[in-house]
């Protein structure tokens, strides 16, 4: 069975409801899913894992979340290329720039984007969190 991570830092629990369901997304289509926090994940841990969903809030001027989740990303990020990966997050203010910037930073080094990014206003809604169901659908089936 092919292996996933769902890898995300969330402030208030917006996020962590998204991660929740982009693993109820993975496991609907036969996967196996391990949900990992941010910081609790390394550029060791990529190459054993199919697929990877990463999942961040927008924070301050729209940027991710700098403290755990960047430093993170940054340490994996040379681990990606031409790995199967798919973005989500929350926001509460802005238009969605810093995953437009994030989805630029992960085309730029090569990972294969497996879906559309899914994003959401605050609490995700069941709309959210179908999207979010479907995006993890979408990385088994990359």
């Amino acid at each position: 069975m092919a292996k996933y991570a769902v890898v995300f830092w969330s402030g208030t629990g917006n996020t962590e409801a998204m991660a929740d369901a982009v693993a109820d997304g993975i496991k609907g289509a036969d996967g196996d899913v391990d949900v990992i926090q941010a910081s609790d994940f390394s550029a060791d841990q990529v190459g054993g894992y199919d697929g990877i969903a990463f999942g961040c809030p927008s924070m301050g001027v729209e940027q991710l979340e700098d403290s755990e989740f960047e430093p993170m990303f940054d340490d994996v990020k040379g681990s990606l290329k031409g790995k199967n990966i798919v973005l989500f997050g929350s926001y509460g203010w802005g238009d969605g720039e810093w995953m437009r910037n994030w989805e630029d930073d992960c085309d730029d080094i090569g990972a294969k984007r497996a879906a559309d990014s899914v994003i959401c206003n605050e609490t995700p809604d069941d709309e959210a969190t179908e999207s979010c169901k479907a995006l993890g659908k979408a990385l088994v089936e990359a």
